[in-house]
Formats: structure tokens, C-alpha cells, sequence
């Protein structure tokens, strides 16, 4: 208790930050002059009231606060440093994932890293049926010119991300590489991002009246703020119990769910 109370101290009154990795296990025997067991203790009490997070393989890490948004592009990063990159993203149109994934991929053109496979998965709605939001203003109907802009801002982005990606592949500088998209006729009212099944990225579209400039002209619509929307972050860690552990797999399992049933592949 005396070690777990000297620790939430420390990152309650910010010596050790969101983000910063804790000393070793080691370490902090040696710190405090106790058994590294006790540590382990210690650390169990700060996992429980959701301090910090233990991530397979690096470490002890104080805990990113969930009512803090948090930046996509320096995680998405870090998950193309591990040998088998995987990302799964479901929302509107996939435009930040291909802005975030551009440093990952210059690095992986420049040798600095190697990953052996990414396996990229995009989840968007169907832009070939009605949809229920975005709608017109005047009356709350599907507008066809929305969805067809929408369409056009995906196969701009995601197939630009897949050819990045293929070339990559057919260089030889990633023994394989996959971009998949598949389709559904729901509404999406937040995005979600998957990597690597230990980090999990959500957040809700806020709804803004305003005007969009469409192949048929301007149109009044309740559009949704894909920019707007603020993440937050939460990483699996080695606790299954642990909420964020949870929160990951729950995510994951409704991901897997809406691929595999609701949804169709789309060609890019």
C-alpha cells in the first residue's frame, strides 16, 4: 500500500505524465526496499483504479486520461514499427487513416522500418443506397449528390492508401500487403480506429447544419463533423479484467461482427 501510495502521488501531481513509462519492476524494488513482488502488488492497485497500463513487451505506462483527446498519427506510427501491422477503421470515408498512415509508409520507403505484413481494413457505408444522416436541411431527406461526393472523397483516399500500400508489396519492401473495404447500409454515428488488437481509438461525429458544395450545387445538409469528431484513447493491456482490456476486445468483437455479416466487399 505504501509503494502504490508514493506512485499515485507521483502521477497525480504529474512527476510521472500520461504516456511516461515507469522503472522496471527492478528499479523500483530497489527504490522503494522491497521485494519485487510487492512492486507487482503495487502496480495491480494502480491498474485497478485505471492509472496505468502494462503493454506486452515495453512496459508500465502511466495511463492516457480518457477525458483527454488524443492524437491518432503518433500511434498509428508506432503500430507500422511492429513485424505484423494490423488496422481496422470503421466510419465515414477513412480520410485521416490515409493522412496518418503517409510518415509509416515514407519510413518503410526509406528502409528505416521493415515490417513483414499490413493488413489494413476499412469499414464505410454504402454509398449506393439512401442514407439515413447526412440528410437535407429543409426536409431530412437522403440527398444523392451528398453520397455521391462522399464517394468520390473515399476512392480518393482509400485508393490512394491501397496503391501506396500495393506499391510497397510489389517493391519487395513488405512481404504482403492487403487493403480491404467492405460496405454497409447503417448510418455511422462514430469512427473507430483498431491497431495492432491493443490500442482502440473512438469517437462520435458531431452533427453540424451547414452547406456543401455537391455536382448538383450548394445544399443546406446536417453533415457529419468527421474532423470534429474528438478521440480518446485506450490500450489492451495484460489484465483481461482491466476495463480498457474490455473496451479493446468489445470493439474488436463488434468490428469482426459488422465485417462479417452485415457488410459486402467493395472493389477499389
Amino acid at each position: 500500500m505504501q509503494v502504490a501510495n508514493a506512485l499515485r502521488a507521483a502521477i497525480l501531481t504529474k512527476k510521472f505524465s500520461p504516456g511516461d513509462k515507469l522503472p522496471s519492476g527492478k528499479e523500483l524494488a530497489k527504490q522503494y526496499g522491497v521485494a519485487r513482488m510487492t512492486v507487482q502488488q503495487a502496480l495491480r492497485l494502480l491498474r485497478e483504479e485505471n492509472l496505468i497500463v502494462s503493454r506486452h513487451g515495453s512496459g508500465v505506462f502511466v495511463r492516457q486520461r480518457t477525458e483527454k483527446p488524443v492524437g491518432l498519427r503518433p500511434y498509428v506510427e508506432q503500430a507500422f514499427e511492429r513485424d505484423h501491422v494490423a488496422i481496422d477503421f470503421a466510419g465515414l470515408s477513412g480520410e485521416t487513416l490515409q493522412g496518418a498512415i503517409q510518415e509509416p509508409l515514407d519510413k518503410i520507403r526509406a528502409g528505416r522500418i521493415t515490417p513483414q505484413t499490413v493488413t489494413i481494413r476499412v469499414l464505410v457505408p454504402d454509398t449506393s443506397t439512401p442514407w439515413a444522416l447526412p440528410v437535407r436541411v429543409d426536409d431530412q431527406h437522403d440527398e444523392p449528390a451528398y453520397r455521391r461526393r462522399i464517394d468520390t472523397l473515399f476512392s480518393r483516399h482509400v485508393g490512394a492508401m491501397a496503391d501506396a500500400i500495393g506499391e510497397l508489396d510489389e517493391l519487395g519492401l513488405i512481404s504482403e500487403a492487403s487493403v480491404q473495404v467492405r460496405t454497409h447500409a447503417l448510418t455511422p454515428l462514430f469512427k473507430l480506429y483498431l491497431l495492432n488488437d491493443e490500442e482502440m481509438f473512438f469517437g462520435f461525429y458531431p452533427i453540424y447544419a451547414r452547406t456543401i458544395e455537391t455536382d448538383a450545387g450548394a445544399v443546406e445538409m446536417y453533415d457529419l463533423g468527421g474532423k470534429d469528431a474528438v478521440l480518446f484513447h485506450q490500450s489492451a493491456t495484460d489484465d483481461p479484467s482491466a476495463p480498457d482490456t474490455q473496451h479493446v476486445a468489445q470493439a474488436r468483437e463488434w468490428f469482426d461482427s459488422m465485417w462479417n455479416t452485415m457488410s459486402r466487399e467493395r472493389a477499389l
